[in-house]
């Protein structure tokens, strides 16, 4: 089992400010699977792949990575085998540093040699290619940007990719382009995908099995074959999948 969540929860405040922003969530993605997170705006869902890369630091709970319990700090080797695609390419990226800075620090940081060579293979793998190697974020377009962030987040080799709306930021036009080239890279990588989503058209195209949240708790887990079907049990589930026809 890549991933392996049980009875998280997520809060943010203390006291009477405190928000349960996830409660009990409990789920399993196999190696090499692509597991969908859906539901409303505010349901929890990207703050449960918030609190697997280390961003949301209050939460209880168990949380295992490729066997390893998380804690609340996190080694080095974490960082090695989970990474993170954020949904806005315009704000995860420096906008004074090149595509050949942010790659190249990130593998600087995780002790690559041969820089220069992991670079160019990079940008060849998420279909720029050299020609953007020089450039700013603001000489490129939105789903350039992706791909760069993209790019960094394989910098890495990781294992398991949390992909948070990672084309909801993007033209519809592009939006297609990103997703068939995550497809490609987790075959070719033999990645495992937590993806979140609003649009269950997507994690009908990106993933195996999906979980369903509402209010800070997931409802039902079930197949894509399901949600291809309107299958679902739950009243909640029913209602997003009649939704979205």
């Amino acid at each position: 089992m890549m991933l392996d969540i049980d009875t998280l929860n997520v809060w943010f405040g203390s006291g009477r400010d405190r928000v349960d922003a996830v409660k009990a969530a409990t789920f399993s993605v196999a190696r090499g699977e692509s597991f969908g997170l859906v539901g409303e705006s505010g349901s929890g869902k990207s703050t449960i792949l918030r609190a697997i890369s280390g961003l949301a630091p209050q939460w209880s709970g168990r949380m295992v990575v490729d066997g390893t319990p998380l804690t609340k700090t996190r080694p080095k080797a974490f960082y090695k085998a989970v990474q993170m695609v954020f949904q806005d390419p315009y704000a995860s990226l420096h906008p004074r540093h090149s595509v050949d800075q942010v790659l190249g620090e990130t593998l600087h940081l995780h002790g690559f040699g041969d820089i220069d060579a992991r670079v160019v293979k990079l940008l060849d793998d998420v279909g720029l290619g050299q020609k953007f190697r020089f450039r700013y974020p603001h000489q490129l377009s939105g789903g350039q940007r992706q791909r760069v962030a993209i790019a960094r987040a394989l910098a890495p080799e990781p294992q398991l990719l949390l992909l948070d709306e990672p084309t909801s930021a993007l033209d519809v036009s592009v939006q297609g382009e990103i997703l068939n080239l995550l497809v490609d890279l987790r075959r070719d990588r033999g990645l495992t995908f937590v993806m979140v989503s609003h649009d269950l058209s997507v994690v009908g195209h990106m993933c195996e099995r999906l979980a369903v949240m509402q209010n800070g708790q997931i409802v039902e887990v079930l197949g894509v074959d399901a949600l291809r079907q309107n299958a679902a049990t739950h009243p909640y589930a029913q209602s997003l999948l009649a939704a979205s026809i």
